[in-house]
């Protein structure tokens, strides 16, 4: 079964973002230095709602410009509870709600040191059990961009699942972006196949670690250089290093990093992909985009959590 659908709704007046991926309910414990084997360590803790697919959408929704809807699967356990919170955000939710695994888990352990460096326990559960019967071409309808989280790039249902949207996004002349989303996942996907599986998508944005892990490359520069010979637009997401973009195996632009603070780096680079990709909607030419984006990773850092500030 499904939550409310997305169908033929009227989207804004240049359409509408539709992204596909993970919807995760996400741990949080903030710590300070090493952790302690075999005892306790003190940490802040906190539940909070995350996946990167439906961080970039409440990220790209923020502005409150294009309509942003979003396809998912979850757990009975806490599908009323995600369907709430992406509501709040400003996205149109489409929930597939799993009748066997429940919902998805992320225990983020962030250590609250200077670089707020966080490590990931996933326990991925209904959210890359998303399958081609969850899409419809129907999903299309309104809709100017197609985002895909890379996250569904590592099971063989959301693979299939990306394969089908790739293919009705095409027909259509829809564009497509993705996000390789995790090095360590992509390392056990191996490069060569992750690099055949991301044919025909128009816009890539990895981050450093994984721009460098796709290429055999140590230079963020010269990876999406690299990388840009396979898909037109590359954007490497560097964090404090700001961003790089490349078309056509050049680099084109360098976008500075906006001066933050951080506090938790959880979803930095998924709130820098929805800020992003809704300045293209508007219209802002790539690099003014980028710059939106860093600043919308800026302020994620200072945060708890994957999400933007709720609106007034």
């Amino acid at each position: 079964m499904t939550t409310d659908g997305l169908g033929t709704a009227a989207a804004g007046p240049g359409g509408a973002l539709l992204v596909v991926g993970d919807v995760i309910t996400d741990v949080v414990a903030r710590h300070r230095g090493p952790l302690a084997a075999g005892t306790d360590t003190a940490a802040a803790i906190r539940t909070v709602p995350g996946g990167a697919g439906a961080n970039v959408a409440c990220w790209a929704a923020r502005g409150g410009g294009a309509e942003v809807r979003l396809l998912g699967r979850v757990g009975a356990d806490a599908a009323a509870w995600h369907e709430r919170e992406l509501a709040e955000c400003g996205v149109r939710p489409r929930l597939v709600v799993d009748p066997e695994a429940p919902t998805g888990t992320v225990i983020c352990l962030v250590d609250t040191g200077e670089a707020a460096e966080r490590t990931f326990l996933t326990d991925s559960g209904a959210s890359l059990r998303l399958e081609p019967d969850d899409w419809s071409d129907a999903l299309l309808d309104g809709v100017a961009w197609l985002h895909l989280s890379g996250y569904l790039l590592f099971s063989q249902p959301s693979r299939a699942l990306v394969a089908v949207a790739l293919e009705s996004a095409r027909a259509r002349g829809v564009p497509v972006s993705l996000d390789p989303a995790s090095a360590g996942f992509l390392r056990e996907l191996g490069v060569d196949r992750c690099l055949s599986l991301v044919e025909g998508v128009d816009v890539l944005l990895p981050s450093r670690d994984e721009a460098c892990l796709l290429t055999g490359l140590p230079d963020a520069a010269d990876a999406a250089a690299k990388l840009s010979r396979h898909v037109p637009m590359v954007v490497v997401k560097q964090g404090a290093e700001g961003a790089v973009i490349a078309r056509s195996g050049t680099v084109y632009a360098h976008v500075p990093a906006v001066a933050a603070t951080p506090r938790d780096t959880t979803g930095a680079g998924d709130a820098f992909t929805g800020g992003f990709l809704a300045a293209l909607l508007a219209g802002a030419a790539p690099e003014d985009a980028a710059a939106d984006g860093c600043r919308a990773g800026a302020l994620a850092v200072e945060r708890v959590g994957g999400r933007p500030p709720m609106p007034d």
